[in-house]
């Protein structure tokens, strides 16, 4: 187990992660950071050593909650392959949804694509959440509940594809149902239910219809 960060550290962090979804990883500097933490530039090198590491620690504490969810509810033997699936599509959109600067770096950072090491850590992501996905659908396909031949990465991406295009378009789906004076947890919680239904009932159709 990792040792927890300290004030300064949580304080870079967090100072970073803003910034990172504002202006793009290429467009903060460390005096950015520094300044937005109220730290002396010097205490990011001590800590952290450089920028990028920086940013792997930002994606490490984001994704270790996710996986350990994630790995929590695939060793539930209570539940069949259906409810672990939707369990997981959950686990996602609750993730997103809570993460909002994270998932707006990761977006940015994807569609500049011009950071080898960011890309390196987005696809590593990428490679975790598939086997995770494969694992369950193997499990699906042995107990003759889900069809053969379905395409993994295509169904990660119909989740948070899905997920990740309403967190950029939130106060677009707002306006258009007329919800703009529900407070934020109120449109939220309605938010996660419509994204959850949509996507169970997309994912059970790809699951089981031969096509």
């Amino acid at each position: 187990m990792k040792p927890s960060l300290s004030i300064k550290q949580t304080q870079l962090l967090d100072s970073a992660e803003l910034l990172f979804s504002q202006k793009g990883f290429d467009g903060t500097s460390v005096r950015d950071i520094a300044e937005a933490a109220g730290i002396n530039t010097a205490m990011i090198s001590y800590y952290f050593g450089s920028k990028e590491k920086l940013m792997e620690e930002i994606f490490e504490r984001k994704s270790l909650n996710l996986l350990e969810n994630v790995e929590k509810l695939l060793k539930d033997d209570s539940l069949d392959p259906f409810q672990k699936m939707y369990g997981l599509v959950d686990i996602y959109i609750d993730n997103i949804l809570k993460r909002k600067t994270f998932h707006r770096i990761l977006l940015c950072e994807q569609i500049i694509n011009q950071n080898p090491s960011i890309i390196q850590m987005v696809e590593k992501m990428k490679t975790r959440n598939s086997e995770n996905v494969n694992e369950l659908i193997r499990l699906g396909q042995k107990k003759g509940l889900f069809k053969k031949n379905i395409d993994i990465p295509m169904l990660t991406n119909t989740l948070v594809g899905t997920v990740s295009y309403m967190l950029i378009n939130l106060e677009f789906y707002k306006k258009y149902h007329h919800m703009e004076t529900l407070k934020d947890e109120e449109f939220e919680r309605i938010v996660k239910k419509k994204l959850s239904v949509h996507l169970r009932t997309i994912y059970k159709a790809i699951l089981t219809h031969e096509s």
